[in-house]
């Protein structure tokens, strides 16, 4: 997946958190609108470009600052990205204990209840955007995949839910989620495949439509292509794909 050289999103002020707000280019029809969940480091430059190549495929994009509210503002995302890719092996061991710092706050069970109503005022927002018309999915990555989740279950609008890498938090109640789920996973990511199976009966007992795509010699975060551990180009390319495919097809037939 090329990724664009030069972001052109604006910054959206939703109350106490803000969104990079990505809307398609002019002459581009709009599909629906977005929500984009981003990673564990938070709103970076990487969610940013995420949202602007959905918006060139048609989609009005909010990418939500979520976890500044937790403690980890854009900017210790930033660096800690940075100390996972030094070359410097102590700069690199001091990443761990010190986004185990910064993730205190978010979990809590109250940032949990927070980061829930922020999302579902991120579809609020994007409901009252021209040419969405209702039709509204959710996408996210690892931290975000698992609120890709939460918010498929707290939120009856979104209609169509792609959770990269992430799964169900204990506090959703997945027999809330009325849209498909296509979830994608890398092979190698051995604890999200430990649980795949729980994860699919839950579904499966609950009715939801669900499909997973597990992606053979890949491995945790293979669709961020800032992280040079973990980046798997072939899995990224036929995800991204995919999940276009899944998107146009969901929220055509909501149209």
């Amino acid at each position: 997946m090329r990724r664009m050289s030069t972001l052109r999103g604006t910054t959206v002020d939703l109350g106490d958190f803000a969104a990079y707000r990505s809307t398609p280019p002019e002459g581009v029809a709009i599909k629906g609108g977005l929500v984009v969940v981003h990673e564990i480091w938070g709103l970076v430059d990487h969610v940013k470009d995420v949202a602007d190549r959905f918006a060139a495929q048609g989609y009005v994009v909010y990418a939500p600052d979520i976890l500044s509210h937790g403690g980890v503002t854009p900017e210790v995302g930033a660096e800690l990205q940075r100390l996972r890719e030094s070359a410097d092996e102590a700069e690199r061991t001091r990443m761990q204990p010190m986004m185990r710092e910064a993730m205190t706050a978010a979990n809590q069970p109250e940032y949990g209840v927070w980061a829930v109503g922020a999302l579902r005022r991120v579809v609020d927002a994007l409901e009252e955007e021209p040419g969405v018309d209702g039709r509204v999915a959710a996408l996210g990555f690892c931290f975000g995949g698992s609120y890709t989740f939460a918010l498929a279950a707290a939120d009856p609008r979104v209609q169509a839910a792609a959770p990269f890498y992430g799964s169900p938090p204990a506090s959703a109640d997945v027999a809330r989620i009325a849209c498909p789920v296509h979830a994608y996973y890398g092979h190698q990511d051995a604890r999200l495949m430990d649980g795949l199976p729980d994860v699919e009966k839950a579904m499966a007992d609950a009715g939801v439509a669900f499909e997973a795509t597990v992606y053979e010699g890949a491995g945790h975060a293979f669709f961020n292509d800032t992280n040079s551990h973990a980046y798997t180009p072939e899995a990224a390319s036929a995800a991204w794909t995919s999940v276009l495919a899944f998107f146009d097809g969901a929220l055509a037939a909501r149209a």
